[in-house]
């Protein structure tokens, strides 16, 4: 009988004998995977040593796959009718069957086979009975076993699949060190120190104004707080694309001299829900660890839209947890702390009411889109890098971009420039920035498109007109350019008219003259041409639309007083789709289809006349756009005797 004793003995230094076996393996790759670094430093460099776990992957694998057992072919191959053709001569000994293999031995060796043999087997109903009656010694194996079915059909199909995955799974987060849809990582809060100040900012200066106090609570906290003031938590930009929202937040951080985390609203939304309110709450632990500073969110809109209504497939539980999870941050930091956060948006009508209550959002600054005198500061500030020729005057150029934002001055200086190399010029002129005008408010000119000689010839009468009407009615703004170029996608002309000043009201019998104006190309086809074409159609969009608003919203009918029929709602703030509902009677819509059916009869009767007194220049103005196809206001005037 075996003493337990001196069997537990036995296996304590079996144990001990691996342990020491496994620290000399373990040695042995160590060294083999040193770098030059870990070995005294001789080459300099210091690399990364792969891992060893990949080595022992396969050494483990190696050895499950000896210690499998599985089917052990010996002796060569033959076909399997040559085996049943052996068993029938009774030259067969022994057989071992099994689902994959037959091995046997010959009685005799033979000169081509030898002595032992395998054959990949048929489904041979027969075989054992064959085998009896030639009196073959058989023996039937299953062929598998269990232990390499486990490592062949699960463990290293599911190996591949982790490796891959593994492999893929940085690639995916588009870029290093980000995971597949960034889950578990944290975001990357960009934290810079800006450099730009408000003289890096042309006009606005209602919103600079507005601004240097968040940048004095910055600087001098004190000095409210002894008043028993607070600072704001935070400033709301609200103004048109273009207009310079995010330069005012870096020059608000470039005056105070604090940090700027810049980040983009739409950051924080991911496809599961919760990553984005915890990156909310990364954001702020920064900022409060940085402070004082400014916290910088850009399109608001993207995460601070209005709460509520139906809720398809949780497609806004994420979105909304992450609104939920700022207002708690802006509620929670204190105000002392000096740090306010900042945030533009065009869209402040679909902004959550609770973002924009007192102790969130305390100030909401709009910025305009700028005025006469600030696109001309703003086209100085650009142009101020650029080599321009003397006949650049700014002020007719800041004339001829009324609406424009300081994005869009920015461009047209840009393209004056590209003009000007394309021109093989030193210098940009005023032509290089008449042409980028052009190009940006009628688009680019097709030279490809060539006009026949009847278009041509309707075209130009058609702008002419506009121009006759524009010079000879009292209110019409002053004819800059006429072209009959063909731009963009379906302009094949336009009259260009500058303003003489800044205007935010229109009168009644501006308005009118304005239909008079926009009418004035298809009554000169009438009139010189016997028929009309479809040029007129904007223009007469245009007209419908002036002569509605003056019928329904501003009062200019006397038939039906000063009254508001039917109720706008704006889908989208500064600009975008308008929808109405109609709420008035169907008699009313009558008179008010045939108040506005007025208007534009007598707009037209006007133009109509202006253009027969002055048929003479009509046919001269067309005839000289025919061969010029662009007249500038000198020649137009020279050509109308106008002093």
């Amino acid at each position: 009988m075996i003493d337990k004793q001196k069997l537990i003995e036995m296996y304590k230094r079996l144990l001990e004998w691996l342990t020491l076996a496994w620290r000399w393996l373990d040695a042995k790759v160590e060294s083999l995977f040193k770098t030059p670094d870990q070995d005294g430093g001789k080459s300099g460099k210091s690399e990364k040593p792969p891992s060893r776990f990949l080595l022992y992957f396969f050494l483990g694998f190696l050895v499950l796959s000896l210690l499998s057992g599985g089917e052990h072919m010996e002796g060569r191959e033959i076909p399997y009718s040559q085996f049943i053709n052996l068993v029938n001569d009774n030259k067969v000994d022994q057989a071992m069957v099994s689902q994959r293999f037959i091995n046997g031995s010959l009685k005799v060796a033979d000169p081509k086979i030898g002595k032992d043999f395998y054959t990949v087997p048929l489904w041979d109903a027969g075989l054992v009975k064959t085998l009896q009656e030639h009196n073959v010694g058989y023996v039937v194996r299953s062929g598998e076993n269990w232990f390499s079915t486990l490592i062949f059909t699960w463990v290293i199909p599911i190996a591949i699949f982790a490796g891959i995955w593994m492999w893929l799974l940085p690639r995916m987060g588009g870029g290093a060190g980000r995971s597949f849809l960034n889950l578990g990582n944290k975001m990357h809060i960009k934290k810079e120190t800006a450099q730009n100040t408000f003289n890096d900012v042309a006009g606005a200066e209602s919103a600079k104004q507005e601004l240097k106090e968040t940048i004095d609570f910055l600087i001098a906290p004190e000095k409210l707080q002894k008043l028993g003031g607070r600072m704001p938590k935070g400033v709301l930009l609200i103004g048109a694309p273009g207009t310079g929202k995010t330069l005012l937040a870096r020059a608000v951080s470039g005056e105070a001299g604090v940090p700027f985390f810049n980040i983009s609203a739409s950051e924080f939304i991911e496809l599961f829900v919760g990553v984005g309110a915890a990156r909310v709450r990364e954001l702020f632990e920064q900022a409060r660890q940085t402070a004082p500073c400014i916290i910088f969110i850009d399109e608001l809109d993207a995460i601070g839209r209005a709460r509520g209504g139906p809720v398809m497939m949780g497609g806004n539980d994420e979105r909304e947890q992450t609104l939920n999870q700022l207002l708690t941050e802006m509620d929670g930091f204190d105000p002392t702390s000096g740090v306010v956060v900042m945030a533009a948006t065009n869209r402040p009508e679909i902004l959550d009411k609770a973002l924009l209550r007192a102790g969130r959002f305390d100030r909401q600054i709009v910025v305009d889109k700028p005025d006469l005198s600030d696109r001309i500061a703003i086209l100085k500030l650009h142009c101020k890098t650029m080599q321009l020729d003397p006949s650049v005057d700014l002020t007719t150029v800041a004339k001829r971009t009324p609406g424009f934002v300081g994005a869009d001055l920015s461009n047209i200086a840009n393209e004056a420039a590209i003009l000007a190399a394309r021109g093989g010029r030193d210098t940009v002129n005023m032509v290089d920035f008449e042409a980028a005008i052009d190009r940006i408010m009628a688009g680019p000119e097709k030279k490809n498109r060539i006009l026949g000689p009847e278009e041509k010839r309707r075209v130009a009468y058609h702008e002419a007109g506009h121009a006759l009407v524009a010079e000879a009615v009292p209110h019409g703004q002053p004819v800059h350019k006429i072209s009959i170029i063909p731009r963009g996608v379906s302009s094949l002309g336009f009259t260009l008219q500058l303003p003489v000043e800044e205007k935010y009201l229109s009168t009644e019998p501006e308005l009118k003259d304005q239909l008079a104006i926009l009418l004035g190309g298809r009554v000169a086809e009438q009139l010189a041409l016997n028929s009309v074409s479809t040029g007129a159609q904007n223009d007469l969009e245009k007209a419908s639309e002036i002569a509605r608003n003056m019928v329904c919203y501003l009062g200019m009918s006397k038939k039906l007083g000063p009254l508001i029929y039917g109720q706008r709602q704006q889908l989208q703030f500064l600009g975008g789709d308008i929808s109405e509902q109609r709420n008035y009677s169907e008699e009313t819509a009558r008179l008010v289809d045939a108040e506005i059916r007025q208007l534009i009869e007598e707009a037209q009767l006007r133009a109509h006349k202006i253009l027969t007194g002055n048929r003479h220049h009509l046919d001269q103005l067309a005839d000289l756009l025919q061969d010029k196809e662009v007249i500038l206001r000198e020649e137009m005037l020279k050509l109308l005797a106008v002093d």
